[in-house]
């Protein structure tokens, strides 16, 4: 589907709910009827939703089980700038999501959301115990990350520790470091009961890189 026609099914969809407004278009503006407002406020929260799922990656856009034509046109969007087209472009998805159950695609969001939050400080606490682990006391503070986290295995993390410090003492690519990062990242997850977000994983480990 190309742009005039995401624009043509929405005008049809957009005036339709419309329809019906006085001709007197000065006199609607000082009494705008309560139907009016409460449609143009729902029409502004789920536009504000599909800009933030079309911001998502397509596999995430995936998982909220859209129909196809609406997954393409938010997959579409996301590949666009700031333009008119991608303006006309939401106002048709605003327009198709408004058909479903958009309750129900708000709280995925918001699950979705919740979830990539926890991944982000799993992230920042990896970093953190990696760089403990890897400074000058990094045995006085292995101790106190297996206090922390009683089943994680002293022994690997022993390994990984030497032989990240040593690919640092060398000026070796740190392979180390990231097994390290991505072990410690892997506890930390299992320690908050939360489950693993694979694409979330990656990109805090191309991050990290």
């Amino acid at each position: 589907m190309n742009d005039e026609d995401y624009q043509e099914e929405y005008e049809e969809e957009y005036y339709d709910e419309t329809e019906g407004e006085s001709e007197d278009a000065e006199a609607e503006h000082y009494a705008v009827r309560p139907n009016k407002t409460r449609i143009k406020k729902e029409i502004a929260e789920v536009l504000v939703m599909a800009e933030e799922i079309c911001a998502l990656s397509p596999t995430h856009i995936a998982e909220f089980e859209l129909p196809e034509s609406i997954e393409q046109a938010l997959r579409d969007a996301g590949k666009m700038g700031q333009n008119s087209a991608r303006k006309r472009l939401l106002k048709y998805i605003t327009a198709q999501l408004r058909k479903l159950d958009t309750a129900a695609i708000h709280e995925k969001l918001a699950r979705m959301k919740n979830r990539s939050a926890h991944a982000v400080r799993e992230h920042h606490q990896a970093e953190r115990w990696r760089d403990l682990l890897l400074a000058a006391n990094g045995n006085q503070q292995l101790t106190q990350f297996m206090e922390e986290f009683p089943g994680a295995d002293s022994q690997h993390l022993r390994q990984l520790q030497r032989n990240a410090q040593k690919e640092a003492k060398e000026a070796k690519p740190p392979k180390s470091a990231r097994l390290l990062y991505k072990y410690l990242k892997e506890l930390i997850a299992d320690a908050s009961g939360l489950p693993q977000d694979e694409e979330d994983e990656r990109d805090n480990e191309d991050a990290e890189d």
